[in-house]
């Protein structure tokens, strides 16, 4: 394989379990605009891909917008106090840079708001940079196309590692390679379905996996 220089991070899933803050925004949202929540397992589905398309199958289209405000709102105000961070990630990110990778967030969540969750766990300052969703680019092989582009990276020299099939999809279509894990949203037999080209089963396991295969 070849050398790999660049690991791009999803966050929601794979760096912090936020399933509460997400959880709770969403109740917000459909409160705020009258409608009946979506039942526990849809709300599930949510946690992955951007808000644009998880408000839209279920809300028409002129009420996404406002959706999206509201769920922003509530997430920048409360919801980003129920994240945490997984067991190990601190330690996988010191031993990365320590390794001499370059490590980036790609999210679906908006920019900004990826930025001040980060900030508050007090680990932004791990990450060479951090790319999120923006108005012109929210769908994950967006996110992964612009981090590619600013840092004029080799995509052969880059993996995304993600916890559900739109970070798998997304680095599929950019070019890139694709490390799922088992602890997050999404499921072992999705990650394979959409042809994820490793599995970690831990953090710890991560390292493991980079040393066999980059080293």
């Amino acid at each position: 394989m070849n050398h790999l220089k660049y690991i791009f991070f999803d966050l929601d899933g794979t760096l912090v379990d936020s399933s509460k803050g997400i959880q709770k925004s969403f109740e917000y949202s459909f409160k705020q605009l009258g409608k009946e929540c979506p039942e526990e397992s849809i709300i599930k589905s949510f946690m992955g891909p951007p808000l644009e398309v998880s408000f839209a199958s279920v809300l028409e289209e002129r009420q996404v917008p406002e959706a999206i405000n509201y769920y922003r709102s509530f997430y920048k105000e409360k919801g980003i106090w129920g994240v945490r961070l997984y067991e190990g990630i601190p330690e996988l990110l010191t031993q990365l840079k320590e390794a001499g990778y370059q490590i980036y967030v790609t999210t679906s969540k908006n920019q900004p708001t990826a930025q001040d969750l980060l900030a508050n766990l007090a680990i932004s300052d791990q990450f060479d940079d951090i790319f999120g969703s923006l108005p012109d680019s929210f769908h994950k092989a967006d996110v992964l196309r612009r981090a590619l582009q600013t840092l004029d990276a080799n995509p052969e020299e880059t993996i995304i590692i993600g916890d559900t099939k739109f970070d798998i999809i997304g680095g599929k279509e950019v070019g890139i390679l694709t490390l799922g894990v088992l602890w997050g949203f999404g499921s072992q037999k999705e990650l394979l379905e959409n042809g994820a080209d490793l599995l970690a089963n831990s953090p710890k396991h991560i390292l493991k996996i980079l040393n066999e295969h980059f080293s």
